[in-house]
This record gives C-alpha cells, structure tokens and sequence, in this order.
C-alpha cells in the first residue's frame, strides 16, 4: 500500500510558476514509477507527465511539453511537478498516482496506476 499527498497548488496569473510536490509514504517508493494527471471541471482526467523508477526517463502530454519538468527524490519518496509559463487552461485539479509499468502509452493510461493522491487544485487567472 502507498500512500500519496500532494501538495504546492494555489491561484497564479497567466505566465507564473507553481511546483507541485507528492510525498509518498508506505512500500518502496522507488518500486514504482510515477504520474501526474490532471482534470478540469467536466472534463475527463488527463494524462501530464510520467517518470519511471530511477528519474531517468520522462514522458510529457504534448500540451505541457517544454513547460512542465517532473522530478522525483527516491531518499525523500517525493515527486515533483515544476510548472511554468502557466497558461489559463492548466487550471485542474492535479492528481498524483504510483504504477508499475513504464513505456509511452501505458503511462498514460489512468487504469495503469495503482494508488492516486488527492489531489491538488491549480487556478491560472488570465
């Protein structure tokens, strides 16, 4: 079992920057390979970014691509989400979630992961 908080979100204007941190605890963080998705009121949950095991590897939705970096701190079972140039339509609610499997299109899949955080709400005002 893995527990998920996220933390970081707020109210920014358009073109600022908020870091959106996940700390997990329970099993081995570094078991697992993590993601982060977001959803928007009546929209669907959408795939932002993923990491795998070690840090090595990420995968980007083409949306926040060279705006977004994920990171993660195995020795503090944290993930990161460091958002820039933040635009109106970043404004969701943003999930973390713990998998198991890495490669491009099961991470983006929700049902691939195991445990989900709360969640954290993003507001960009224009």
């Amino acid at each position: 079992q893995v527990q998920l908080v996220e933390s970081g979100g707020g109210l920014v204007q358009a073109g600022g920057s908020l870091r959106l941190s996940c700390a997990a605890s329970g099993r081995a963080f570094s078991r697992y390979i993590m993601g982060w998705f977001r959803q928007a009121p009546g929209k669907d949950r959408e795939f932002v970014a993923a990491i795998d095991w070690s840090g090595g590897m990420t995968y980007y939705a083409d949306s926040v691509k060279g705006r977004f970096t994920i990171s993660r701190d195995n020795a503090k079972s944290t993930v990161f989400l460091q958002m820039n140039s933040l635009k109106p339509e970043d404004t969701a609610v943003y999930y973390c979630a713990a998998g198991s499997k890495f490669g491009y299109s099961v991470v983006r899949r929700a049902d691939e992961y195991s445990y989900w955080g709360q969640g954290t709400q993003v507001t960009v005002s224009s």
